[in-house]
C-alpha cells in the first residue's frame, strides 16, 4: 500500500488545495491530510478541520488530521526546518511513501522522510490562488473559495429601525441588486397581531437566528437582514414590559458587519402589525439609543426611497471593494 501525505495550514482551504488533495488521492492508496495550527491562527482550527472533512467526506481514502504546530522554527534554513517537520511526522503518523506539494519545501521535506516527492502545479497555473489572497480579499477571489467555506466570509448587513421606514422593501431590493439572499422580518410569519406572549417572542428570536444561519450558507458575499435580535428585544419590552434572557443570548450569537439605521422621514404606511405611527420619533430614538449604548457604529439612512437606496449601495460597494 502506498501512503501519501499533504501538509498545510489551510487558512482557509481553497480550490487550489482541493485540487492538490484530489490529485494526490488519485496517486496513492491512502492520503493523510495533516492540518497544522497554532493558538494565534486567524481562523479557528476546529472550523478549518471541519471544512476539510466536509469537502472530502465521501472519499474514505482521504484522512484529515489536525496537529499543533509547536515544533517549527521559522528562523532556520528550509533544509533544517523540514528535517524537524519530518521527525514530527514520523512520530505522529504511519510511514509515508510519497509527499505531495506545490511548495518549495516539498523536495527537502520528502528527502528527510525518505519518501518520494510529487510536485503539483508549483507555478499556480491551474488554480492561481493563495490562502493569503483570500483572507485579504475574499470577495475578489470568491470563486476560489469552496462553498462550505464561503459562509465564514459572508458579510451580514442589518437594516435596523422603527416601523414603516422601508427596511423590508430595501432588503429584498438589495438582495436582487447584489444577486444574493435576504432574511425577512420573520415575526410577520409567526404572529398576525401585536397580541402575543413571551413564548411567542422567544420563538420569533430563534426562528430569525435560524433563518440567518440558513441564508448565510447560500449567500453571495453579502446577506441583508431585515431587523435583528435587538429589534425583537425592543418590541418585547414595548408590548410585554420585559425581555426574555434568550433574546440577549441570541444577540450574542449573530455578529453583523454593518448596521443601517433607518430614519422616520418617509410617509407612514399602516398595516395589520404597525400600530406605533403616533410614536415614530420616540421609537426612532429607542432604536438609535439601543445601538449607541452598545457602541455599535451605524450608517444613518434617510431621505426619499431613492436616496435611501443610494446611501445603502454606496456603503455596500465600498464594503465589497
Amino acid at each position: 500500500m502506498k501512503r501519501g501525505l499533504v501538509i498545510g495550514k489551510f487558512l482557509p482551504i481553497h480550490e487550489g488545495h482541493v485540487t492538490l488533495i484530489r490529485f494526490a488521492a488519485e496517486h496513492c492508496d491512502e492520503l493523510i491530510v495533516s492540518m497544522s495550527y497554532t493558538p494565534h491562527d486567524p481562523i479557528d482550527p476546529a472550523l478549518r478541520l471541519s471544512w476539510i472533512k466536509t469537502i472530502f467526506e465521501d472519499d474514505v481514502l482521504i484522512r484529515p488530521a489536525m496537529v499543533l504546530d509547536d515544533f517549527d522554527d521559522e528562523s532556520l534554513p528550509l533544509p533544517e526546518r523540514t528535517k524537524i517537520w519530518a521527525n514530527f511526522i514520523r512520530r505522529t503518523y504511519p510511514a509515508v511513501d510519497i509527499v505531495f506539494s506545490s511548495e518549495e519545501y516539498g523536495v527537502p521535506f520528502a528527502q528527510h522522510l525518505g519518501a518520494e516527492h510529487q510536485a503539483f502545479d508549483p507555478q499556480r497555473k491551474f488554480v492561481p490562488i493563495s490562502a493569503t489572497k483570500i483572507r485579504q480579499h475574499p470577495f475578489q477571489y470568491w470563486n476560489y473559495i469552496p462553498p462550505v467555506v464561503r459562509p465564514y466570509f459572508v458579510k451580514k448587513i442589518c437594516f435596523f429601525g422603527a416601523e414603516s421606514t422601508g427596511k423590508s422593501t430595501l432588503a429584498e431590493r438589495m438582495a436582487a441588486v447584489y444577486n444574493t439572499e435576504f432574511v425577512p422580518e420573520v415575526a410577520r410569519e409567526i404572529i398576525s397581531s401585536n397580541v402575543f406572549t413571551m413564548e411567542d417572542i422567544v420563538t420569533i428570536g430563534y426562528a430569525h437566528a435560524a433563518r440567518i444561519e440558513d441564508k448565510t450558507r447560500v449567500a453571495n458575499r453579502i446577506l441583508f437582514c431585515d431587523t435583528d435580535a435587538i429589534t425583537t428585544q425592543i418590541y418585547s419590552q414595548h408590548y410585554l414590559g420585559a425581555v426574555p434572557e434568550e433574546l440577549y443570548q441570541l444577540e450574542k450569537s449573530v455578529r453583523y458587519d454593518l448596521y443601517f439605521l433607518f430614519d422616520i422621514d418617509v410617509p407612514w404606511v399602516a398595516d395589520d402589525l404597525r400600530d406605533l405611527g403616533h410614536q415614530r420619533e420616540a421609537m426612532f430614538n429607542v432604536f438609535k439609543d439601543a445601538l449607541e449604548v452598545r457602541n455599535i457604529p451605524y450608517v444613518l439612512v434617510r431621505g426619499s426611497y431613492e436616496e435611501r437606496e443610494a446611501i445603502v449601495r454606496k456603503e455596500i460597494d465600498r464594503l465589497l471593494q
